[in-house]
């Protein structure tokens, strides 16, 4: 029996998983079967393999009959990654590449019609879950092959052309040294620019430690107030604060992008992203799906870091109805027929909106045009539920011209040391209690911070308690606003939060009046 083996790696989501390609070549009449719930991309690469099976000596696919295997074979496998794995695992099946040596590697890369093999898309997190997986040596296109150098433990090979890498094998088995395949040179990263500073908002002092307090403790936040006040300014400028990534999160997102074709420097991505979709956006882009292969969203490119919706209410109601379940669970779960893949969605929500459609109705609103009912449809699209779970609401003045006069505001760097000091204290204080990497306010489940150990004196939580009686708060803004007084406490350099700072939480979420 002819049958060769080797392995590749198929991605769910941003997870990958390994796949056994089993191919068997047998006399009889000539065809090339392939199974393993592959999608078309993948039931294409027998084609591919036939054509470029002609330059290689003795490789004649045409005359035979294949039986190719993908297993497991009830996982969906998507996309032209399969290629070289396909290619290696019938020649090995032909005996044209020693068995031995191919069956433990693993083989990623599309192939061309002239024997390249091709970059593709998801090679860093297929190369990490391939050393997960405890593979030692894995076979890249060569113009991937420094994104897939990023992950450690495992040897990486890069490949440019088929007939090139039949001959390694053959010298490989024959005891010969092997040359390695040089690299296309990298581009140079492009030249540093001037970054935006949180000095260059002049005034908005309200907003500044709205904006201050959202990155100390990852609270979500809504900007609310006439066109050209800075809101999109502000929002730009706070990823500048938020502290750089840990290993772990530079890993995530740099596989996010990996997945999504957006890797052009090849490194790992340390600062976190900030993604700002048009308001014109489809859910599929925005949440993440698709017709057939199932990609992730804007929420899950921007995990780890910041996402921006300016004008949030000319979106889509569906699309901002859609973000409730991802800003509770930090995930977002596409499901389709077929299957169903989680996506990573803990992100930083800020939103931006006019008074009005028209943008005048702020002040006396002598030039607003718009209608009370326009207004009322306007910010219907932002329903309570959707407010509920944004911790800090305010409104950004207009701006004036004593604004022009004010000195300049503290930079990003000075503000920035601030958040690095209480998210630190955070980390410590609740060590051992939530997930490491998002040990921040935001984070502490209510019923941790209403239990006997972290419960605040009733003295101290009485506006709150009020509020919460009157009906005027539901339970988790009650919690939400409770998460954004322990982070003023930490900015502050207070060991607990006291009534001096929940009733500045409760004055940074006035949901009325949010576009007064």
């Amino acid at each position: 029996m002819s049958l060769g083996r080797t392995k590749g790696v198929g991605l769910s989501g941003v997870n990958g998983f390994i796949v056994e390609v089993e191919a068997h070549v047998a006399g009889g009449l000539p065809g090339f079967v392939i199974s393993g719930l592959g999608d078309s991309a993948v039931k294409q690469a027998p084609e591919r393999v036939k054509a470029v099976s002609s330059l290689v000596d003795g490789m004649l696919v045409n005359q035979r009959r294949v039986t190719l295997n993908l297993s497991p074979a009830g996982r969906r496998k998507v996309g032209t990654g399969f290629d070289l794995a396909i290619f290696v695992a019938v020649a090995a099946a032909m005996g044209i590449v020693p068995r031995t040596v191919v069956r433990d590697l693993v083989h990623i890369g599309e192939i061309g019609l002239d024997g390249s093999v091709r970059g593709v898309a998801g090679v860093l997190p297929s190369v990490h879950a391939a050393a997960l997986a405890g593979v030692r040596h894995v076979v890249v296109p060569a113009v991937n092959a420094a994104e897939a150098r990023l992950v450690s433990g495992l040897k990486v090979h890069a490949v440019a052309d088929l007939r090139e890498l039949v001959q390694r094998y053959r010298d490989l088995a024959r005891g010969r040294a092997v040359d390695a395949v040089p690299e296309p040179p990298q581009a140079e990263p492009p030249a540093s620019t001037r970054t935006t500073d949180l000095s260059d908002v002049l005034g908005q002092s309200e907003a500044k430690i709205a904006l201050e307090i959202a990155a100390a403790g990852g609270h979500h936040l809504l900007l609310a107030g006439p066109p050209g006040a800075g809101k999109t300014m502000l929002a730009e400028r706070l990823p500048g604060v938020l502290p750089p990534l840990n290993e772990e999160q530079a890993m995530s997102v740099t596989a996010i992008h990996s997945v999504l074709g957006l890797l052009d420097d090849v490194r790992l991505i340390t600062r976190p992203p900030f993604v700002a979709p048009h308001h014109g956006a489809s859910q599929a882009a925005v949440i993440g799906g698709g017709s057939g292969h199932i990609r992730p969203g804007a929420i899950t490119q921007a995990n780890c870091g910041v996402l921006f919706l300016d004008e949030t209410p000319e979106f889509d109601k569906a699309v901002l109805q859609a973000l409730r379940t991802p800003l509770e669970r930090g995930t977002v779960t596409i499901a389709r027929a077929a299957e169903s893949v989680t996506f990573p969605a803990r992100f930083q929500l800020v939103l931006a909106a006019n008074p009005c459609p028209c943008g005048n109705g702020w002040g006396q609103g002598v030039d607003c045009t718009c209608s009370v009912a326009m207004r009322r449809n306007y910010f219907g699209k932002l329903s309570g539920p959707l407010l509920d779970r944004v911790d800090l609401q305010v409104h950004v003045q207009p701006p004036g011209l004593t604004m022009a006069a004010q000195p300049s505001a503290e930079s990003t760097r000075v503000v920035a040391a601030r958040v690095a000091a209480a998210r630190a204290v955070q980390r410590e204080r609740w060590r051992g209690l939530l997930v490491d990497g998002w040990a921040l306010n935001a984070h502490v489940p209510g019923s941790l911070l209403r239990s006997s150990a972290w419960r605040l004196p009733a003295s101290a939580t009485a506006p709150l308690d009020r509020r919460l009686e009157r009906g005027s708060i539901s339970l988790r803004g009650y919690d939400r606003s409770l998460r954004c007084a322990w982070t003023v406490a930490d900015l502050s350099g207070l060991q607990r939060p006291g009534r001096d700072q929940i009733e500045l939480a409760l004055s940074l979420r006035r949901q009325a009046g949010v576009a007064a």
